[in-house]
């Protein structure tokens, strides 16, 4: 088998191909984490590329993703726990008030997609859930979703709620939504704002490194 042909066939978003290869690959013994860090992740980095570059939209970076989860159910129960924690864990929800899940799912795919463990709360989200949940899952980053500007200020809640709990020196926020700005980012404190999926992706995992050499 070829070094590109299961990135391929992910960028491509064959699901079935890039499971044969997958397995393939694992039969003949290459380890999980090689195919992970050396084949998949890439992919995903090049979906991500193309997608900002507008060569192309939303539903084929979400067949590309949703290739690269198939392959994560076979490698998951082979990579060890040392492999998954680096990582890194997200939790990620629309915030309270706010019901809108199409931006959040993207992002959540993508992240997914990119080897993160994600932990999806879905919409209309407490302070006091994304709190617990980052707490129970040791989060290492929490992601916010608004995409009215009504709902905007619960962002802030969650940030304070977090900072309450002494756990803001621990995760990394990252917000974003169609009202959401840089600035706004700054004014809350949070740690960063991305406007699409394949931003969100990539500076998760800038995040998750700066956390981890801190």
């Amino acid at each position: 088998m070829g070094a590109t042909e299961l990135a391929a066939a992910v960028i491509a978003g064959d699901r079935t191909r890039a499971t044969e290869l997958a397995e393939k690959a694992l039969g003949e013994g290459r380890e999980a984490s090689d195919l992970l860090d050396a084949e998949l992740i890439p992919a995903m980095e090049t979906v991500g590329e193309r997608f900002a570059a507008g060569e192309i939209f939303i539903p084929e970076m979400l067949i590309a993703a949703e290739a690269m989860k198939a392959c994560l159910v076979l490698l998951r129960p082979l990579l060890s726990d040392a492999a998954a924690d680096a990582r890194g864990r997200v939790v990620i929800g629309t915030v309270k008030g706010d019901i809108h899940d199409l931006g959040k799912n993207v992002v959540s795919t993508m992240l997914s997609g990119a080897g993160f463990e994600v932990i999806d709360l879905g919409v209309d989200v407490s302070a006091e859930r994304f709190v617990a949940a980052a707490m129970e899952h040791g989060a290492d980053l929490v992601g916010l979703s608004a995409l009215t500007t009504t709902t905007m200020p619960a962002m802030e809640e969650v940030v304070e709620a977090l900072s309450s709990a002494g756990l803001r020196d621990k995760v990394k926020v990252m917000i974003g939504g169609a009202p959401v700005t840089e600035e706004y980012a700054r004014q809350i404190k949070a740690d960063a704002y991305e406007p699409n999926a394949a931003a969100a992706s990539k500076r998760a995992k800038q995040l998750i490194r700066a956390r981890g050499s801190s």
